[in-house]
């Protein structure tokens, strides 16, 4: 069995997505997902300053927390599925295991979001901004809990690969070597999507730290919103 074949899988349920036929959805999510970014930013202030982490913490919001740049990649993922076989030899095959990863937390990010977003225009106005009480109120509606509980054990496993495969020289040197393969049949951008990883880790001394205090506080947030907590985003 081909090495990509969960990628097909996630990239199934992500064309799955009803946002992609309903533009009023779609702009209620990327709404959603700007207010989420914030959010995470605000809850995160001072670790994502720290000098070391600030590259992880752009690959966090702009990769990991799915928005519109995930549309562009699923349409070079879709290529890339067609010639799977060229990719795996072109791919070191513990790149292709944290991509997968990677891509894995984009998809349920953005299932997780449009469930929000569609709440959101059931009960108000679709040009409302959306605030935090009306954010509050939506997540403890949905009753989220234990998706986001294991999109958070998602993040923590990645961080252990990162921290496994992603610091091996050897195989960032053999990543850097099949960059104009990459190029050449077009799949630069799945490129890129894992070789930011690459990058966001070498100032850090450890991904899975950073990943797990930023999970940290993420859990408390998510019993907080569950619990009725009327402040469950201030510190």
């Amino acid at each position: 069995m081909s090495k990509l074949a969960a990628l097909d899988q996630l990239l199934e349920q992500y064309q799955q997505l009803s946002y992609h036929t309903d533009p009023i959805l779609e702009k209620r999510l990327h709404e959603a997902q700007d207010w989420l970014k914030m959010r995470i930013e605000k809850t995160h202030h001072a670790l994502f300053n720290q000098k070391e982490n600030q590259l992880m913490a752009k690959y966090f919001i702009n990769r990991l927390y799915g928005g519109p740049e995930f549309d562009d990649l699923a349409i070079q993922i879709e290529r890339l599925l067609k010639y799977a076989h060229k990719a795996e030899k072109i791919l070191p095959e513990n790149a292709i295991k944290t991509g997968l990863k990677s891509v894995g937390l984009a998809v349920l990010a953005m299932q997780l979001d449009e469930q929000v977003a569609a709440q959101l225009l059931k009960d108000y106005p679709a040009d409302q901004v959306i605030d935090d009480e009306m954010m509050r109120l939506t997540l403890l509606k949905l009753d989220q809990a234990e998706a986001r509980q294991q999109q958070l054990g998602l993040l923590d496993d990645l961080g252990g690969a990162l921290d496994k495969y992603m610091r091996s020289f050897i195989m960032h040197t053999a990543f850097k070597m099949c960059k104009g393969t990459a190029i050449k049949y077009k799949f630069e951008l799945m490129y890129d999507f894992i070789g930011e990883g690459f990058i966001a880790m070498k100032p850090m001394k450890s991904a899975a730290d950073f990943i797990h205090a930023f999970t940290l506080k993420e859990r408390d947030i998510v019993e907080k919103v569950h619990a009725g907590d009327p402040n469950p985003f201030q510190d």
